[in-house]
């Protein structure tokens, strides 16, 4: 059996391709871009023509969305193996929310009508998107609902917990989450203030559930966090 192409080994390490045989992953790998970001820039922002569908390969990504008053709400993060922008391949308009690279990141992408086209022609591909999709508007309904109905500290527990899960490594510290975490990020997760979510993780740090340093959050007691949920 001849040797797999690097871009076929690449989309094979990707759960929305494992069902497919190699002479389909050549298609789909003949037709992707790779779009490298810096820290901090944009895949695209809010409002954007959804022209283009990826799936992270390195880095992190956060996604937000404009509020009155200037303010900016973080839905959540993207974090490699991710897809974003599915809209593209959905036939919507344009982009609802903000791409950011939390880190220098680097995506796979194809054309919104190309990736189209193969969820038409592999619909494995197509329950896949469609799942992800489902998923993340299940995720911001929970979102939604935790601002209207539990105390913040639960919010912001439940935050930490999540994304120690998504993005945690084991260290000495406790698990880390591996990725630049701002109080700003977490309070915008989280619908409260910066001063709040200081306040929060100061009195958390103290009583060892937590470990806090710049942009930098090690979860240290799971089960202590845990007990800050609501019912």
């Amino acid at each position: 059996m001849p040797e797999l192409s690097r871009p076929v080994r690449i989309l094979q390490e990707i759960s929305l391709f494992r069902d497919l045989d190699p002479v389909d992953l050549g298609e789909i790998a003949h037709a992707a871009q790779y779009v490298t970001v810096r820290r901090d820039a944009y895949f695209f922002q809010e409002g954007d023509p959804a022209e283009m569908f990826y799936i992270l390969r390195r880095g992190r990504v956060k996604a937000t969305q404009a509020a009155p008053g200037g303010r900016e709400i973080l839905l959540h993060f993207v974090l490699p193996g991710d897809i974003f922008g599915s809209m593209a391949a959905l036939g919507e308009g344009t982009y609802p929310m903000a791409t950011q690279a939390v880190h220098g990141s680097e995506a796979l992408a194809w054309e919104g009508p190309t990736m189209a086209a193969f969820m038409a022609n592999h619909p494995s591909i197509s329950l896949h998107i469609l799942a992800n999709y489902a998923s993340t508007v299940e995720d911001l309904r929970e979102r939604i609902r935790d601002l209207a109905t539990t105390r913040v500290d639960s919010r912001v527990a439940r935050a930490l917990l999540h994304l120690a899960e998504q993005a945690g490594w084991p260290t000495e510290e406790g698990v880390l989450i591996d990725m630049r975490l701002s109080r700003q990020d977490l309070a915008e997760m989280t619908g409260t203030t910066l001063y709040t979510v200081s306040r929060i993780l100061q009195g958390w740090d103290r009583a060892g559930l937590v470990q806090v340093g710049r942009q930098r959050v090690a979860v240290r007691d799971r089960e202590g966090l845990a007990t800050m949920l609501a019912d």
